[in-house]
């Protein structure tokens, strides 16, 4: 990639036959490999583990999803979208447009994870994409004005999956506790930007462990 790196989110159930010695080590490959790997216990019936990796090589990439499906690890869904910097905030200060383009992840002292993906209406009476530019810039500045008031409680990661996968972004939230991801979407549901047009997939949500404690939480 010429910018930004490639994010995979995969989200897994896990058996009473899997490897959690071979899936540590699928992880430990892939961050040696230039890769960051987080991992989540996830809660509800969709899935087990979830894993988000971030690389800028592909190979690096498939490579840890064969091999923590050979050890057991059995992703029942998945997400790949890629960083970027949108078209909104070209105007950012250089460090906050390098963090959104190469993030470092995850956060210290938010152990609470979200993932969810979404997309902009085209509907007749709410097409996003045939409003002015000036307009929609207009209401990702409200978005953005209602984020910052969880300022120190949440990171969040933006990022772009037009013509990747089923939506146009993927959005990762890491958060101080599960009430405040619950708090920020309520909150930012009621901007214009996504009460008019917001259209929004499947919540996952977890909270950060080591593999091998995520797996441990799976077979317990």
């Amino acid at each position: 990639m010429e910018t930004g790196v490639c994010v995979l989110h995969l989200f897994c159930h896990v058996g009473p036959d899997v490897d959690v010695a071979a899936a540590s080590t699928a992880v430990e490959r892939a961050t040696a490999d230039g890769c960051q790997v987080v991992t989540a216990s996830m809660l509800g019936h969709r899935c087990d583990l979830g894993v988000m990796a971030i690389c800028a090589d592909l190979t690096v990439l498939r490579r840890l999803q064969s091999a923590l499906r050979a050890a057991g690890v059995c992703p029942t869904t998945s997400y790949l979208s890629i960083t970027e910097v949108s078209e909104y905030a070209k105007g950012l200060p250089a460090e906050a447009l390098a963090d959104r383009l190469y993030p470092q992840l995850p956060p210290a002292g938010k152990p609470a994870f979200c993932f969810y993906p979404m997309s902009k209406a085209r509907e007749a009476h709410a097409n996003w994409y045939a409003t002015p530019f000036d307009e929609r810039t207009e209401m990702m500045m409200e978005h953005g004005r209602s984020g910052r008031n969880f300022a120190g409680r949440i990171v969040q990661l933006v990022t772009a999956s037009t013509g990747l996968d089923s939506h146009e972004w993927g959005v990762t939230l890491f958060a101080v506790n599960l009430e405040t991801i619950k708090d920020v979407v309520y909150t930012m549901r009621f901007d214009r930007g996504s009460a008019l047009y917001g259209e929004f997939g499947d919540f996952y949500i977890g909270y950060l462990a080591p593999i091998g404690d995520a797996l441990a939480d799976a077979l317990n």
